[in-house]
């Protein structure tokens, strides 16, 4: 008998670079890893950070900073040593706790404090590290972290912030794990005097310190990640907008370098109000209405800071003028505009816990992209795009990461994240049910930390399916399944191969011109009813389905 071996085709491309997370290489894990990524160390859990007061002074010429972080925090545990986290090579000036400076030891980039007495649970209580120094200059931003130093046309400073991966604890001190955001941050920067710091939130005020500097003081009202606290310095101006979004007036606010000031008029508030209507109505209301929307011109290509999504995809549609996906699509919209907002649903509103979970964040708003063709150019269209996006899937390594180690998985989890979800809506086959649940999950999990099992766990009740294996199949192993079949005495028969233990996933299949139905395969031999199937005529939908298959 014949075997032949049908695959889906897949080219080994330059992954494109939708955040700074794309490491392919297997982990070198060490202490330092441990120490940054631990979601159980008793110092690391102890406390809840409720609140920050960053206040940093820059000097450009120097590429450095000084100043001081206030952490404000509430004992979970009674405990009288706890962690946070600041890289090696900024300098501790000092540690201030009730009017005393504290003793600490370092480690790699943690640092331990004890206080003089036992903090009791449910104290609220402070303390204050002034610090100094030269912070990781970003060498390709925003693929790797740290600062980016850059001048606009005319030569004037432009300078930015850009740690997500690397983590904020290189350019400030803070409780750098995603599992513990902060309830709210008043951001101070000052920077030289003619230049515009604009952060994260609400400008509360600027003062001319008379110095050579002026200070800006940013409130962030809602819960944020470390690595989405930015500082965005140039020689910026401002317009702003409002957008009638579901919670009411939305404000807009664009800060673009004065050269860019007319075209970021005739572009900026149209692309975002368009983003905003597509994903207000698939995700829920935006989730920041009280920090309001900004859009910042950025020297690199883009980053999801929460309330403050830094842009530098040149004011034109595609990924710098292209389309990963090949189907041109991809040509009819900004992507960074786009994708980078999208973000402010899937990671700054429901943010996972862990970075080796990091696929909540990338593979729902890869998925966001098609989302948004489908709000303008129809479905088909959607699903043409991301089909056309498996030709950048490597299927090197596990989409999930290592846990405890602050390491992500596969760039993966960008694409193939976004066909998995695509596979998923197909089988619940109810696009007003799917809806629910993307809204759904941005009402339930509103503001939070999550992990794996609580998205799957919801999309299961919801979609009244389990989904377990499925999910289990593409984002742990990085291999797809293989659906086996065989045509016996004209019987239809099917199994699937696959790394998950009882792997079953329905398919879609029909014989020559006749209506798609669906069937359930399981890990074992079963006979299905495909009337006039034959070798020649068999079709799978593997427009919607990512598989293999194999035809005996």
């Amino acid at each position: 008998m014949n075997r032949i071996t049908i695959a889906i085709s897949f080219w080994l491309l330059t992954f494109q670079g939708y955040a700074q997370l794309l490491q392919h290489k297997e982990p070198v894990l060490n202490k330092a890893d441990t120490l940054r990524g631990s979601l159980t160390s008793p110092m690391r859990t102890c406390y809840d950070i409720g609140y920050y007061h960053l206040d940093v002074k820059l000097d450009i010429a120097k590429q450095a900073i000084r100043g001081s972080n206030l952490f404000q925090f509430m004992a979970v545990t009674t405990f009288d040593s706890l962690q946070f986290d600041l890289f090696k090579n900024l300098q501790i000036d000092s540690i201030i706790y009730d009017g005393s400076k504290l003793t600490y030891t370092r480690q790699y980039n943690a640092v331990f404090i004890r206080f003089p007495e036992t903090i009791q649970k449910g104290q609220v209580d402070s303390f204050l590290v002034y610090y100094s120094g030269r912070p990781v200059v970003a060498k390709r931003a925003p693929w790797d972290g740290g600062i980016v130093y850059s001048k606009d046309s005319h030569g004037k400073p432009w300078v930015a912030t850009a740690c997500q991966g690397l983590g904020a604890s290189a350019w400030f001190p803070n409780k750098d794990q995603q599992a513990d955001e902060v309830d709210s941050a008043l951001i101070s920067i000052s920077v030289p005097t003619g230049l515009t710091d604009v952060s994260n939130g609400r400008l509360r005020s600027k003062t001319n310190l008379k110095n050579g500097y002026t200070r800006f003081d940013w409130f962030v009202k809602n819960p944020i990640s470390s690595y989405c606290i930015s500082m965005n310095v140039g020689d910026y101006v401002n317009f702003k907008d409002t957008y009638a979004g579901e919670k009411g007036p939305l404000d807009l606010s664009f800060w673009v370098l004065k050269e860019n000031l007319e075209k970021a008029k005739a572009y900026f508030p149209a692309n975002v109000k368009s983003m905003l209507k597509a994903f207000e109505h698939w995700f829920g209301p935006y989730p920041f209405y009280e920090d309001s929307y900004k859009l910042v011109d950025a020297p690199y290509l883009g980053m999801e800071h929460q309330s403050a999504v830094t842009y530098g995809n040149h004011y034109g549609f595609g990924y710098l003028g292209g389309d990963g996906s090949g189907t041109g699509w991809g040509m009819k919209w900004d992507f960074i505009i786009v994708h980078e907002s999208g973000h402010e649903w899937f990671g700054n509103n429901i943010t996972s816990k862990d970075l080796a979970d990091m696929w909540i964040h990338e593979s729902f708003t890869n998925y966001s992209e098609a989302l948004y063709i489908e709000s303008y150019f129809g479905k088909k269209a959607s699903q043409e795009y991301i089909h056309g996006n498996r030709d950048g899937i490597l299927n090197d390594q596990a989409i999930q990461g290592p846990f405890g180690v602050n390491k992500e998985g596969s760039g993966d989890m960008y694409n193939k994240g976004g066909v998995l979800l695509n596979m998923v809506r197909t089988m619940i086959n109810n696009d007003e049910k799917w809806r629910d649940i993307l809204r759904g999950l941005n009402k339930t999990f509103y503001h939070q930390t999550v992990g794996y099992d609580d998205v799957i766990k919801y999309i299961n009740q919801q979609s009244g399916m389990d989904f377990s294996a499925v999910f289990s199949q593409y984002l742990r192993y990085p291999n797809i399944p293989t659906l086996e079949m065989r045509l016996t005495a004209g019987k239809f028969q099917a199994r699937w191969i696959a790394d998950v233990p009882n792997f079953e996933m329905p398919v879609r299949i029909k014989a020559g011109t006749g209506p798609y139905q669906v069937i359930k395969p399981t890990c074992k031999w079963q006979s299905f009813e495909i009337p006039g199937a034959t070798n020649e005529n068999l079709q799978v939908d593997t427009f919607n389905f990512y598989i293999g298959l194999l035809l005996e």
